[in-house]
């Protein structure tokens, strides 16, 4: 393709709206621009970009045996309604009535469907296993759209669904799709970390998240650079750091003290004089439609996944100044867990062998110090807190470190929470009826390149990997009307297409230093660039993610820049 013929409308200047890298880079690189907000439309370079990541994810995805389909992505509400989602997804979730004012949405994520297909088709456990999965648009009407490509209400996504007669059926179709997402994101040039993590809204028993560390991302993973542990925050287990001072030591009885306007740790830290790790934060949450009392240590905070899992809330929120005065007979600020028998207690496991600390005394501006968990009130302890950086690592010893990062895949064992509410069952060999098990599996196509952006970029543009850039190598004649620097770079750019590389030749009559800029904007991976050396028979060959720059003969750049690709 001829440069001069391309619509590749480049910046000069970084757009105000942006913040990130990628989105900064895909605007002024001419790949996206913005509809309305986490709208985008793409362009010429966007597409070829994201076509080639769609065909390493196809392919991949063909070798474990999946089948591709397309469903709809206009939904009626009554799949969503069976599974139980359409008020789970609450205003995330597209909805629209039609000419007769039925319920429809717009589909973020496909399980419904692809439980009622295979509902409406499969009788026998001969059927089974079965992989399908689709590369389609998913739609999320997000509360606040940012950061380019990473949050938006318009996404592509490849989604696949596995379903098969039993749990060690479900392992293999788990396991295939993890070394599969590995083989795709290695593919693409990516640095990413697998982490255990949450399963949310989708429900079932494990999950994994394929995650790229950069400052652009939202999530935290902690990580033990050690021993490779790895998990989503909300999820991370971990050993708390011990405090720096020692609690008081002796049996000491708990003792009511005056904390007039003194209601956050950090005030109470203050006005003690001790520090918070000394003292217990109580949080009170209605789980399920029950007041459940929630402690952890003052410099903790809660994991709302961990707590989830402790209460066994289905639903859970944190409680109503209402409720917590009629449970406590106090405002929040002054709450504690000694004298407390009316409600289920969860305590941290931090706090657990801790001595003579500091609560809330269930009377407004009151405290009390010299508390003991275990003694001065009864407890069951659990895992709740967050990871913290430093946090011993659970495995090994060492410290976890905190990483942000952007989630590039998601893998999730559903289990039975669709084929149970959605009437999915099969005949065993032995005529018994059961319910199908199934997996859910995600990528988020856009998210690729983005990341691979946030990964490799300098204050020039992009430095994308071969397999996933619009092309593979920029041969730039430094001045279009030389009729043989014109000749020998049609030669190399035609040499280049014989050896199967994606290639562009700028043929512009601009300055050197134009062309360079805008090769280096848009992040084609090599450059060849024909000037002055051409009179000896050599070009210029240039590593657009090292800078390295090589002479070679005329005769050898398409083959040098082939030796360069994966």
């Amino acid at each position: 393709m001829q440069w001069s013929k391309l619509f590749i409308p480049t910046l000069r200047e970084t757009p105000a709206e942006a913040e990130v890298p990628s989105h900064q880079l895909l605007l002024r690189a001419g790949y996206i621009r913005q509809l309305s907000a986490g709208i985008y439309s793409y362009l010429f370079l966007a597409q070829r970009s994201l076509l080639k990541i769609t065909a390493i994810v196809r392919e991949d995805m063909d070798a474990i045996g999946a089948q591709e389909m397309l469903l709809p992505a206009l939904n009626p509400a009554e799949v969503w309604q069976e599974s139980g989602r359409w008020d789970v997804m609450g205003a995330n979730l597209f909805r629209l009535k039609d000419r007769w004012q039925r319920d429809l949405c717009l589909g973020m994520t496909h399980e419904e469907v692809m439980t009622s297909i295979a509902r409406g088709e499969m009788r026998s456990y001969k059927q089974l296993p079965q992989i399908w999965y689709q590369i389609q648009t998913k739609f999320r009407d997000e509360p606040r759209p940012k950061s380019g490509l990473l949050r938006v209400r318009q996404f592509i996504m490849k989604d696949s669904y596995s379903f098969d007669l039993d749990a060690p059926g479900l392992d293999t179709a788990y396991d295939k799709h993890y070394e599969a997402y590995c083989r795709i994101f290695d593919r693409c040039g990516l640095k990413y970390s697998v982490v255990e993590a949450d399963s949310g809204a989708m429900g079932g028993s494990q999950s994994h998240e394929f995650m790229v560390a950069a400052d652009a991302g939202e999530d935290f993973i902690a990580i033990c650079e050690a021993c490779g542990y790895a998990a989503n925050l909300e999820k991370a287990v971990s050993a708390a750091i011990s405090p720096a001072s020692a609690d008081p030591e002796g049996d000491l009885t708990p003792e009511a003290f005056h904390t007039p306007g003194r209601k956050t740790i950090a005030e109470v830290a203050e006005f003690t004089a001790l520090p918070q790790t000394s003292q217990m934060k109580s949080l009170v949450m209605n789980a399920d439609g029950r007041i459940v009392l929630v402690l952890l240590r003052g410099d903790h905070q809660l994991s709302e996944t961990k707590f989830a899992a402790a209460a066994g809330a289905k639903e859970f929120r944190q409680a109503n100044a209402e409720e917590i005065r009629q449970a406590f007979g106090a405002d929040a600020g002054s709450l504690g867990p000694v004298g407390v028998t009316n409600m289920r207690i969860l305590a941290d496991t931090a706090l657990e062998g801790r001595r003579n600390m500091i609560a809330g005394a269930n009377r407004d501006d009151y405290h009390l110090r010299h508390v003991t968990p275990g003694e001065d009130f009864k407890a069951e302890f659990r895992e709740l807190r967050q990871a913290a950086e430093g946090d011993g690592c659970t495995r090994c010893g060492a410290p976890l470190a905190l990483k942000k990062t952007i989630e590039l895949g998601h893998i999730f064992k559903l289990g039975y929470k669709y084929s149970e509410s959605m009437g999915l069952k099969v005949l065993t060999a032995a005529g018994e009826e059961v319910n199908v098990i199934m997996g859910s599996y995600g990528i988020g196509i856009e998210r690729v390149l983005s990341c691979a952006i946030e990964q490799s970029h300098d204050r020039d543009g992009m430095a994308l990997p071969p397999a996933i850039a619009p092309f593979t190598v920029v041969v730039t004649p430094v001045n279009a009307n030389d009729p043989g620097q014109r000749k020998a770079a049609e030669d190399i750019y035609r040499g280049c297409r014989a050896l199967g590389l994606d290639a562009l030749l700028d043929d512009r009559d601009e300055r050197p230093g134009v062309k360079f800029k805008d090769a280096d904007l848009i992040g084609i991976p090599f450059r060849i660039t024909v000037g002055k050396k051409l009179a000896q028979g050599m070009v210029e060959f240039v590593e657009r993610s090292t800078r390295a720059s090589v002479d070679v003969p005329v005769a050898e750049a398409a083959a040098a820049v082939k030796a360069k690709c994966p």
